[in-house]
């Protein structure tokens, strides 16, 4: 830490001497009297202030991460959404403007909080933002009543993925019985490189009005029915072999080991087939493609745990952890400025900082008259394009 100091512009920006890696720890202490909500909540009104938005879209989701140790009150055990076990979890909202990526709020959970009760708990800041009417996406596992009607009390729309639970079985099964009547090409919508075959319905979810769509991914319909085709035939050998067979794969046999065609064809009914709420009227398109393109969020958590270093988190004081958080959280509101920045540019906002990693600066001194000046030495024609781009100034 001491060599990479040296090697920035720190001291001199900040005014700092004799840095050292106690004296930063230290300094999380003084982060926690902070009034974190506060202090996003006007960073956010600078920036829309700065750069002139006026957001009319919100892309929430979580994501965890892991500590060292268990020492932290915030550790427990939860669904690791990178599928290891055993890890003690931090849960980790964030907010970000959907067509920016600009930060809006986060806020740091235990480990085993569930997904939908950590936007219950921010619905209330988000409401002491005072935005204009928008849209406020999600996955279907932060979906829940709770959350559609608090967002509704704070006149906006939601757009979110909802799980394919029985009463929506029920409602869809009529379509799904016979699937010509779903996969028609007037019913045909691209997203990306996805294609699916949409059904819009009036549906009234748990008291809120909106419109459902049904979405059937043919490719992945097929790579699902596929997949579990083949473990139930590999099951099959093994129990008349006399063999054990794979958890959960039980449900397919009857006590004599035969094949149980019911239990599979209900497995396969709903296969390759998500639905999406939306309680503002849309165009199909326009809503397939608003929640399905949430990349966004997702290069958000990517530049969390990536060039923030959010992860791993090695304190264990819970005060020191929201701290650290806090950190990385400011530390990508930079990056998407930057990269806000960058828009009209071949360069990410990580690509540009790797490319300007060779610059340096020189300052003169002269004691004895007072005089003082600095120059930025850019030794690349892609450094002066990323500089200019920033601030002519800087040059």
């Amino acid at each position: 830490m001491p060599s990479w100091f040296e090697r920035t512009d720190l001291n001199l920006l900040l005014n700092l001497e004799g840095l050292t890696e106690r004296r930063l720890v230290s300094a999380l202490d003084s982060l926690e009297a902070l009034d974190a909500e506060a202090w996003q909540r006007r960073l956010f009104q600078d920036v829309c202030h700065r750069y002139r938005l006026r957001p009319s879209g919100v892309i929430y989701d979580v994501t965890n991460t892991y500590l060292y140790g268990w020492q932290c009150p915030l550790a427990k055990l939860g669904h690791d959404k990178e599928e290891v076990k055993g890890r003690p979890l931090v849960q980790i909202g964030l907010a970000v403007t959907q067509e920016e990526g600009f930060p809006l709020f986060h806020k740091v959970f235990d480990g085993n909080i569930a997904d939908a009760r950590t936007l219950q708990d921010l619905t209330t800041s988000f409401g002491s933002y005072h935005l204009e009417r928008g849209l406020f996406i999600y996955d279907r596992g932060i979906t829940s009543s709770r959350n559609l009607r608090d967002i509704k009390s704070l006149h906006w729309d939601t757009l979110c993925g909802v799980p394919l639970n029985k009463a929506i079985k029920d409602f869809w099964r009529p379509w799904v019985k016979t699937p010509q009547r779903v996969a028609r090409l007037r019913h045909r919508r691209r997203v990306g490189r996805t294609v699916f075959y949409t059904l819009l319905r009036p549906y009234h979810f748990d008291g809120v009005k909106g419109y459902l769509a049904l979405c059937l991914n043919e490719r992945l319909q097929l790579d699902l029915r596929e997949s579990r085709r083949e473990e139930v035939l590999e099951a099959q050998q093994l129990l008349s072999e006399g063999k054990a067979i794979k958890a959960g794969l039980e449900d397919y046999f009857d006590t004599q080991g035969r094949l149980r065609l019911a239990a599979l064809n209900r497995a396969e009914e709903f296969d390759g087939y998500s639905c999406v709420f939306c309680t503002r009227r849309l165009p199909t398109q326009a809503m397939l493609s608003l929640y399905f393109d949430k990349d966004l969020i997702e290069k958000a958590f990517h530049s969390l745990k990536g060039i923030t270093q959010l992860r791993p988190i090695r304190h264990w004081l819970a005060g020191h952890v929201q701290a650290h958080v806090f950190i990385c959280y400011l530390a990508y509101l930079l990056l998407s400025l930057l990269q806000h920045r960058l828009r009209q540019t071949e360069f990410t906002a990580e690509s540009a900082l790797v490319e300007l990693d060779t610059m340096y600066k020189v300052y003169l001194r002269d004691a004895k008259r007072g005089f003082k000046l600095s120059r930025v030495v850019a030794l690349t024609k892609k450094q002066e394009i990323i500089l200019k781009t920033i601030d002519p100034t800087l040059l």
